[in-house]
């Protein structure tokens, strides 16, 4: 099962978006992305309707931050983009007639909802400005190279 790369790759837009553009079309995110553009909207779309991010139609529009990234958590990301389920392991029938598979479903909803509950706290306590952070922390410790930002996916 592929995995939803959907939360890392906004997280990645918008530390790009406070670093390096102040206005940036949907055109040059998809080519940072290595994506199509109309991903690119859906994907932003959500962060939009959120406020975390403005957009204008048009020449000089684009995609800009409606907000500082300390006022932007990982959690925050998550719900704007749909939710996306968080584990890829779940029962394998919907209404078990076997007592064991019952018990063993029983135990695992249990245990993924509180997997769940803990990873969101955690996704509330961290700011998108605390990743940018550690974005600048490893870049003062690379040498200077003319490939130290992206230029694709």
């Amino acid at each position: 099962m592929p995995r939803d790369s959907r939360m890392s790759r906004m997280l990645h837009v918008l530390i790009h978006m406070d670093r390096h553009a102040m206005r940036v079309t949907s055109d040059e995110i998809a080519r940072m992305l290595g994506t199509n553009a109309v991903v690119v909207r859906r994907m932003m779309a959500g962060l939009r309707d959120e406020g975390y991010v403005t957009s204008e139609k048009g020449h000089g529009g684009g995609w800009a931050l409606a907000c500082g990234l300390d006022a932007i958590t990982l959690l925050d990301v998550y719900r704007a983009i749909g939710e996306p389920p968080l584990f890829s392991i779940g029962p394998h029938a919907d209404r078990p007639d076997c007592l064991v598979e019952q018990a063993v479903d029983a135990r695992l909803e249990q245990t993924l909802g509180e997997a769940e509950a803990l990873l969101m706290a955690r996704f509330g306590a961290i700011s998108v400005a605390d990743l940018a952070a550690d974005f600048e922390q490893r870049l003062a410790q690379r040498p200077a190279r003319a490939d130290t930002l992206c230029t694709g996916a």
